[in-house]
């Protein structure tokens, strides 16, 4: 189960079961989440899934460009309504295989920021005996 803080508990049933994005209705409005199927969520995370044509992995990525935070339409806790996430447009790509290569360019870019990011805790690499925490 997913809220807009990300995962908190498994559950039995599933709300989808294919891949999906997340985006905080209530609060963390700005940080969209890709859910693994089997998913739930609760009431302040809505969840879009990708038309059988297009790359969840590229939308994801697509959605973490928009300033999220420009529709908020709260007077207090950050808040959004899907009235305003449907009005929001964005290039997509026609053909599939370019979003297929610009999602796989992306997720690589990110396996390397995360790599580089936990190299202060690392010691050793799989080349001279494996990876352990120092």
């Amino acid at each position: 189960m997913y809220g807009t803080g990300g995962y908190m508990l498994s559950v039995n049933e599933a709300l989808s079961n294919i891949d999906a994005i997340g985006i905080g209705r209530k609060g963390t409005i700005d940080k969209p989440q890709y859910l693994k199927a089997p998913f739930w969520t609760v009431d302040t995370l809505f969840y879009l899934t990708a038309l059988d044509h297009h790359s969840i992995l590229f939308l994801y990525y697509l959605i973490q460009l928009i300033p999220w935070k420009k529709y908020d339409e709260s007077t207090g806790v950050p808040s959004l309504s899907k009235t305003i996430i449907d009005n929001i447009s964005g290039y997509v790509p026609l053909n599939s295989k370019e979003e297929e290569l610009i999602s796989t360019l992306f997720n690589q870019l990110d396996k390397s920021i995360t790599l580089h990011q936990q190299e202060p805790f690392l010691c050793g690499n799989s080349v001279n005996g494996g990876v352990k925490l120092c």
